[in-house]
This record gives C-alpha cells, structure tokens and sequence, in this order.
C-alpha cells in the first residue's frame, strides 16, 4: 500500500482549523483509527490475559492430569481465539482506512476535474441561422 500524500496544513488564524472541523473539508479519521487500532489491541490483550488466568485456575482447582489437561486445551483454543480476533480487528480497521483514503482520492478527482473544466475556455453558442 502507498503511503498517502500529507494534507498542507494552513497556518494562520484558528478559525480555519475550526471551520475545518465544522465543514468535514479535512477528514481526522486517518489520524484517529490508529488509536482506536492500538485501543482495540489492548481490549484484545485483555481477552488474552484473561484465558490464561482461565487456564491457570482450572488447572489450580482441579490439581489432576485432567484438570491440567482441560487448562492446555482452554489456553490453545483461547490463543485461536485470540490470533482471529487481532485478525478481524486488524482487517476491520484497514477497511475503514482504505474507505477514508478512497474518500481523499475521490476529493482529490473532483478538484482536478474542476480546476479543468474551469480553465477550459467556454464557447459561444452558435448564432441562428439567417433563413
């Protein structure tokens, strides 16, 4: 994946950031979804944290093979578990970082397209015709 182009930021007043953020001109939601990436991965290693405790108390409370057994089993299934959910976390919030980047794409088009067809020099219509 490329990586995208920085947006020029205006220096000046801060109305302009304000009026930025009222109009949805400039987008933050590139900026934002790492930390919600990076949060989502520590409610995810929470979840972790808490097969293994899950683990490590069957194992305590039934102190036999079985119970050690029943703890490995838990502790394997919660790392699957877990390993699919950073998977999908991940997936999830690349898509929403490719649906924000095909947004700036799109603005960008448009621009361009406009700047164009306003250089274009418009013609005149055509006169009517003498009969």
């Amino acid at each position: 994946m490329r990586p995208s182009k920085p947006t020029p930021v205006r220096r000046g007043s801060g109305s302009g950031l304000f009026w930025d953020l009222l109009t949805f001109e400039h987008l933050m939601t590139n900026q934002v979804i790492h930390l919600i990436y990076w949060a989502g991965l520590g409610v995810i290693a929470l979840i972790a944290f808490g097969f293994v405790g899950t683990a490590v108390g069957v194992a305590w409370r039934e102190g036999q093979i079985m119970g050690i057994l029943l703890a490995v089993g838990v502790l394997m299934g919660g790392f699957l578990v877990v390993g699919a959910l950073v998977l999908l976390w991940r997936s999830f919030c690349e898509l929403y970082v490719a649906l924000f980047r095909l947004s700036d794409d799109l603005h960008a088009i448009r621009q361009a397209t406009d700047a164009e067809y306003s250089a274009r020099p418009v013609a005149p219509p055509p006169a009517p015709r003498a009969k």
